[in-house]
């Protein structure tokens, strides 16, 4: 195996067809057999995520359920909501939602796309997300509050 000149890794296939490193440590997919049933996963996710937004919560709890993408666009509206907080000088306090629906599919083996109907004080909101298996666990590739 040989380095790049930026010092990353790189695999080489052997001839005798033996599998790459990056087969072995990159996230392993996992079939939907393999993996619990995703609602209450989806439900504890959305209410994490309205809590990271309202500032009761740390992103970084959440970042083990997450894949890079859709972290990096919570901790940006975490810090703007952070910013709006704190221009309107209003404290953080722990929201009030009620999960009123949480409904998904799923298109292909390890992939669960879905839709949580969350309640507010002020107005009801839509959080859809994308789920699949890496590891042995969900991990949410996608994620958009409507």
């Amino acid at each position: 195996m040989a380095t790049t000149p930026t010092g990353h890794a790189r695999a080489y296939r052997a001839s005798d067809g033996a599998l790459e490193l990056s087969e072995f440590f990159a996230p392993q997919r996992t079939p939907s057999t393999a993996l619990p049933d995703p609602e209450p996963f989806l439900r504890n996710l959305t209410r994490g995520v309205f809590e990271v937004l309202a500032g009761v919560r740390d992103v970084d709890q959440l970042a083990r359920w997450l894949t890079e993408d859709p972290y990096r666009r919570l901790v940006t509206r975490s810090n703007l909501a952070a910013r709006a907080r704190s221009a309107r000088g209003v404290p953080a306090k722990r929201p009030i939602h009620a999960v009123l629906s949480a409904r998904h599919s799923s298109p292909a083996d390890g992939v669960v796309e879905a839709v949580v109907i969350v309640q507010g004080p002020a107005r009801t909101r839509a959080v859809a997300m994308r789920l699949e298996g890496m590891d042995g666990r969900w991990r949410a590739t996608s994620l958009a509050i409507l």
